[in-house]
């Protein structure tokens, strides 16, 4: 008897790897925007991270979002919130576990902010994977300028 061949299309590892952080966003404790990012060398994860509360500090699903309270908008004083971004998290979490960021790949569900995007050009990583859905040029300027290379994927169907 003849095997059946199944013919799907493989996802390219872009595509892979930001459905993985789309996985990894769900654990998201934001009340505003889920965002998952995970961080890759040679095709392999060294870390994941999503936006939320620091270890040990509560979460704005339980208490609320500091944010909203003050009638903050999306993109402005980043540093009024509980939260700690998904690409900072991946980040800090490569480095709580003594795991080099040095010549790696980004993938996030979002494109990052200014302060993320410091971070990232400091830390070594040499390409960033995003899904756009936020607005700051600073940050995009910023990437370029320090050569790191930028794609945007857009979901399917978007």
């Amino acid at each position: 008897m003849a095997a059946t061949t199944l013919h799907y299309t493989r996802p390219s590892w872009d595509e892979y790897f930001l459905e993985l952080a789309d996985l990894v966003a769900s654990r998201s404790t934001c009340l505003r925007r889920h965002v998952g990012a995970v961080l890759v060398r040679k095709e392999r994860i060294i870390a994941t991270g999503y936006n939320g509360a620091p270890r040990g500090l509560g979460h704005c699903l339980d208490l609320g979002c500091i944010r909203e309270q003050m009638g903050i908008p999306s993109g402005h004083r980043y540093e009024l919130c509980r939260g700690v971004h998904a690409e900072q998290n991946a980040i800090i979490n490569a480095a709580y576990y003594g795991v080099s960021t040095q010549d790696t790949v980004l993938y996030c569900t979002n494109q990052p902010c200014i302060i993320c995007a410091r971070i990232l050009i400091n830390a070594g990583v040499v390409r960033v994977v995003h899904r756009g859905d936020f607005d700051d040029e600073l940050a995009l300027q910023f990437l370029q300028e320090a050569g790191i290379e930028l794609i945007e994927i857009t979901r399917s169907g978007s």
